[in-house]
């Protein structure tokens, strides 16, 4: 089933794409809850009319997400947890933790464009990677630090 997307769903795609879906999904999910329509012929001619309008919005839209990013490839973060004796975490460092320092430094990110590659479970260095735009993202470095 092809569907046009309402909004940006995380792991599927962003608003306008147009996407495949299994039908179920689609048609019990995507649909009644107003975060997609079917793509017909109509809607996708319409959909093509208002990205010719939208094309300066999303253009400078991108301009501010590339200059968020330059601004965010310079940031280190500190970020405290509790350990033990020997390093360990209790717990892990997750995206919640890294939203929070950013905004510590005023940056003001959604968490779930932030996503870590491996599991923070002890002190050191790690990498993180920012979603900003659909076609602009970040990689930040932060270090692990004892509380």
């Amino acid at each position: 089933m092809e569907i046009i997307l309402r909004e940006d769903i995380i792991g599927l795609g962003y608003k306008d794409d147009i996407i495949t879906v299994k039908d179920g999904y689609g048609r019990n999910y995507l649909i009644p809850q107003g975060k997609a329509v079917v793509a017909t012929d109509s809607a996708k001619k319409v959909l093509a009319e208002n990205m010719k309008q939208r094309a300066h919005k999303l253009a400078k839209i991108k301009q501010e997400a590339e200059a968020m990013a330059g601004k965010l490839g310079e940031v280190n973060l500190v970020v405290g947890a509790k350990t033990s004796s020997t390093g360990k975490i209790f717990g892990s460092v997750s995206n919640i933790q890294i939203a929070e320092a950013l905004e510590k430094e005023g940056y003001d990110v959604d968490r779930k464009l932030i996503s870590i590659k491996e599991a923070v479970k002890e002190v050191g260095k790690y990498k993180a990677t920012l979603k900003l735009h659909k076609e602009v993202s970040v990689e930040i470095g932060f270090e692990v630090v004892p509380e």
